[in-house]
């Protein structure tokens, strides 16, 4: 706590006087983010110094395992999280952010560490498909390591799933005024690999190229010729 202290008091004296401007901004005029980031709760993974986002910039929602319920689970606090976001804030992207050397997926591998912590049981079950994905269309001699990164980029893809089956999402999807991204983050190398979803696959980010999205909102012309036709 000393050194928690010590960081809030560099904070006020250092840090806040060169932002209290967009501070005093950002609290007479609201918040008005980019993007929502959905990241592991793991100490290690900091949305903001990750993307090197300022105040107000970043909406973020950190939980262990980067899990999104699907929208059919009882409500808690990540679904509501989405919907601020969506609907209150209009963000245009979310993005799923899982990392390497991850203790939750490390959980969804060896379920006995998770007999004193119910709960955390409990929740990682939202990721048990990436797990049975892994389990059953990879190599069987995956080390032990491979494997918790298998997973965790596998619980990327599925926790995108389950952001769609969210009404809000759903509903910005369809008028292309959104899109989501997953990403995987690399503690010990500091890469961020991004999956691309027209090719199935993770990619390094190439600062000469266009960033690749997982999904994007999608025309609905012959959807809507159908229905003019009845």
């Amino acid at each position: 706590m000393g050194d928690l202290l010590k960081g809030i008091s560099n904070f006020r004296g250092a840090v806040f006087p060169n932002y209290q401007a967009l501070y005093r901004k950002l609290a007479q005029e609201g918040q008005q983010p980019h993007a929502l980031m959905i990241s592991c709760a793991d100490s290690r993974v900091l949305p903001e110094t990750i993307t090197q986002s300022g105040p107000g910039e970043l909406f973020v929602c950190r939980n262990a395992g980067n899990i999104v319920p699907p929208f059919s689970t009882a409500n808690g606090g990540v679904s509501s999280a989405i919907e601020y976001a969506v609907v209150a804030l209009a963000v245009r992207d979310i993005i799923v952010c899982g990392h390497s050397d991850c203790g939750a997926m490390k959980g969804l591998c060896r379920p006995e560490l998770l007999k004193s912590m119910p709960n955390v049981a409990a929740w990682l079950k939202h990721g048990y498909a990436a797990h049975s994905i892994v389990c059953q269309a990879y190599p069987a001699d995956l080390s032990e390591r491979q494997k918790v990164r298998a997973i965790a980029m596998e619980n990327v893809i599925v926790q995108l799933d389950h952001l769609r089956t969210h009404p809000s999402v759903a509903a910005r999807l369809a008028t292309n005024d959104m899109t989501l991204h997953g990403w995987f983050f690399d503690i010990e190398t500091g890469e961020v690999e991004v999956y691309d979803g027209s090719a199935a696959r993770f990619t390094k980010i190439r600062e000469d190229g266009p960033l690749p999205v997982a999904v994007t909102g999608r025309d609905r012309p012959q959807v809507l010729a159908a229905v003019a036709a009845e």
